[in-house]
């Protein structure tokens, strides 16, 4: 029965469409800036509001962020129902119905998760056990390729057994692959543990194998599915969610909400074809696109519109603003990256000043994470305060995963990573050498470590090592046998005494000991924040404040959910990170050729067009204000090189470009260029640097003297004010116009008089 639908007034004709078509397929196609958010959230409001149990929606995010945001939009409309949907990551849904059902394919209820860095370990483990070259079998690589074998559902066998797949193995010289992913997968059964991908691989497994038991029970109970940023799901993720949805007589009531302009992460599997191809699929589908952009002016989308129309293969849309025309943007041309950052700083302090920006509303984005450093010295030098996003995780740190690692073995004793991190941390005098050995008897006896722990009296070991293995283990027994007992919080407290893990680090009386001991306490605030949260405990997630409830929360947390920092600070961050956030002002620096787009994705089949969407992605983070930058040389590798704009500058509409030329670099020959030749097709004329970098040739040190006027390929023009040392090893002090003064060495500066 439908109740007050007063949300709906705020919404635009189409949003209110795609917001009230409950029944059937829908695919809502949303462009940067359109109310993504609020026609999902809306979406679930409504249908709860026309008498859906919120027990049968199931609503998929890829962050936790956005699952929280999205529930508490939810509950402003419908009150504390909201507390029974079924909303989160595919990761967390996934694991949590694991966690009902594992034990139907082998797998313990209590299975512990592993990270990145768990399973790097446990690969490299198995590497240096099958006594291979560790270079050879680079860790990362084998990583990534037992990922992407899981993300196609490719088991180990099944690996083993492709003739295509193994082929290329040898080609890359790594044959063993398949007896690595073969072992990985045993060694992680064994240890009753899943990494991420095994969340989604054996979610599917588990609905492929039991599909009378299993898979019809999650049928009835997700009447409706609802996908946020579908252009990011993977081939295992979208086959998911066809199993649940797609079988014959199904009412096929999915709703699948994003952007295929907005799709950048194939370098993490994400297809894109899954949003492209949607249509095809579901005969009835009903498409609204969302194309009122209200976040951006006009003269950003338009630029966004003339670059990703460029794209081969997308679905048509044109995005238009609400937001008034706004500034043109800034294209800063640069001699070098130094220059570049120097300029930008600069640019920086005028918004500040003219426009009344805060720092937090300004942030830098680049293709790599390599080009922050030279930012972060200019910010300094010109006392701005900023933030590199997306450094080193809370939980990524030693201390904190050392303390999770004891609280996982809590829970799961078998999980062979926590167990190698801390059966000698504090000192236990059980050294490497001894466990190889555990390890080797358990690999030859097919048990796990702790299976040969427990049991250490029976074998033939020191009594010095027997002695400290068995109060190791009493250690772990007397936490296993509180799971019940306690709550995590006083777990974790317990945990942190008995193992003496926090006397180690208050022993060091050093700014970083006493810095780890500070964010121990801030892990055992946050467990026992977690312990009284009074947020109510659905149905469907009864242990929720269990150590195991706990445990699942931390190991799932994603890249977007880690910062909370509301300091006013500049962001920068890659591209790649910025995709759902949202800045006053953003500048998008290095455009230029091999960098963005890079070299390495213009190589790869349909790259350049996914480089396209990158930018695209980095230009629809501006509301009012957006600067592009480029430099015609920069060091890469430690060596310097030529660069030359990218040729994405000329996409994006001469006409949305600033006419002035304030930003843009003087031409050598200093002439007002105000009115010269129009940007666009002849873009590289106007943006000839002062230094004709290619024709460059240094002077002979001869003519090097004092008052010289001289140029250099990084620092730019500058003047000769001092000469010093011995002939053949003179210093020269030069003040340059962009950079100040420096002392260089004249026989390595590559100086040109003029």
């Amino acid at each position: 029965m439908a109740t007050d639908s007063s949300y709906l007034d705020g919404l635009n004709d189409v949003q209110r469409k795609a917001v009230t078509t409950i029944n059937g397929p829908v695919m809502v196609i949303a462009g940067p800036g359109s109310g993504k958010t609020r026609v999902l959230t809306y979406r679930i409001a409504h249908l709860i509001n026309e008498g859906i149990p919120p027990y049968q929606i199931l609503a998929l995010t890829f962050t936790n962020k956005a699952a929280a945001e999205m529930k508490e939009r939810i509950a402003a409309v419908v009150g504390k129902k909201s507390n029974q949907l079924w909303a989160g990551t595919f990761h967390s849904i996934f694991a949590r119905i694991l966690r009902y059902e594992a034990e139907k394919i082998g797998y313990p209820s209590n299975f512990t998760i592993y990270d990145s860095q768990d399973s790097k370990s446990l690969i490299t483990t198995i590497i240096k056990e099958m006594n291979l070259d560790v270079k050879t079998y680079n860790v990362n690589g084998v990583f990534n390729r037992i990922s992407n074998a899981k993300t196609n559902l490719i088991s180990s066998k099944m690996y083993a057994d492709n003739i295509g797949l193994r082929t290329q193995d040898r080609s890359s010289h790594r044959p063993k692959i398949a007896d690595i992913y073969r072992a990985y997968a045993i060694r992680c059964k064994r240890a009753g543990a899943m990494d991420f991908d095994d969340l989604l691989y054996q979610t599917y497994v588990l609905l492929h194998k039991n599909p009378d038991q299993v898979l019809e029970k999650y049928r009835d109970k997700f009447k409706y599915v609802l996908v946020d940023e579908f252009q990011d799901t993977n081939h295992l993720q979208y086959s998911i969610i066809k199993k649940l949805v797609a079988f014959p007589n199904s009412p096929r009531n999915l709703c699948v909400v994003g952007d295929d302009a907005q799709s950048i992460y194939a370098f993490r599997g994400a297809t894109i074809d899954n949003i492209l191809n949607f249509q095809k699929e579901y005969k009835n589908l009903k498409v609204y696109k969302l194309e009122q952009n209200y976040r951006s002016t006009n003269f950003i989308v338009e630029a966004a519109n003339q670059l990703i129309s460029k794209n081969n293969k997308q679905i048509q849309k044109k995005i238009w603003s609400s937001q008034g025309e706004g500034a043109k943007i800034k294209l800063i041309k640069a001699v070098s990256d130094v220059e570049e950052a120097k300029r930008i700083a600069e640019v920086i302090l005028e918004q500040k000043t003219r426009n009344h920006l805060n720092n937090s509303d300004i942030a830098i984005l680049y293709r790599t994470n390599a080009q922050s450093r030279v930012f972060e010295e200019h910010l300094r030098r010109h006392n701005i305060q900023y933030k590199v996003y997306g450094g080193l995780s809370f939980y990524q740190r030693k201390e904190i995963k050392d303390l999770l690692a004891y609280l996982k073995l809590a829970v799961n004793p078998k999980d062979e990573e926590a167990l190698k991190r801390v059966i000698n941390f504090p000192k236990r005098a059980i050294g490497n050498s001894s466990l190889d050995k555990i390890k080797a008897l358990a690999n030859q006896q097919s048990q796990s470590i702790w299976d040969i722990l427990k049991d250490i009296g029976k074998y033939q070991f020191p009594n010095r090592l027997k002695t400290a293995i068995t109060k190791f283990v009493n250690i772990v027994v007397s936490m296993q046998k509180n799971l019940n007992v306690l709550d995590a919080y006083q777990l974790a407290v317990m945990a942190g005494d008995k193992t003496g893990l926090i006397a180690t680090y208050q022993k060091d009386k050093t700014i970083e000991g006493m810095n780890r001991v500070e964010n121990l306490r801030e892990l055992l605030n946050g467990i026992k924040e977690f312990v009284e949260s009074d947020e109510v405990i659905e149905e469907i997630n009864s242990d929720d404040k269990s150590l195991t409830g706990y445990l699942q929360n931390v190991m799932l947390y994603t890249d977007q959910d880690k910062d909370n920092d509301d300091a006013d600070r500049v962001l920068m961050m890659s591209v790649h990170a910025s995709k759902g956030l949202e800045f006053e002002s953003v500048f998008v620096a290095g455009l230029e050729k091999d960098l963005f787009p890079s070299k390495m994705a213009v190589e790869q089949r349909e790259g350049i067009d996914e480089e396209r969407r990158l930018f695209y992605v980095a230009i629809t983070r501006a509301k009012r204000f957006l600067c592009l930058s480029f430099a015609r040389t920069r060091y890469r590798f430690g060596n310097m090189v030529t660069s030359s704009p990218s040729n994405f500058l000329e996409e994006i509409g001469e006409e949305n470009l600033e006419h002035a030329l304030n930003i843009m670099s003087r031409s050598t020959d200093g002439r007002n260029e105000s009115k010269g030749p129009r940007l666009g097709p002849t873009l590289k004329q106007r943006a000839r640097p002062r230094i004709d970098v290619d024709n460059f040739e240094p002077s002979p040190i001869s003519e090097i003297k004092i008052g010289k006027q001289v140029e250099h390929l990084r620092f730019g023009r500058g003047l000769i004010k001092t000469l010093e040392g011995a002939k053949g090893n003179e210093v020269a002090t030069v003040l340059f116009e962009e950079v100040g003064e420096k002392r260089i060495m004249i026989k390595y500066a590559k100086l040109k008089v003029f």
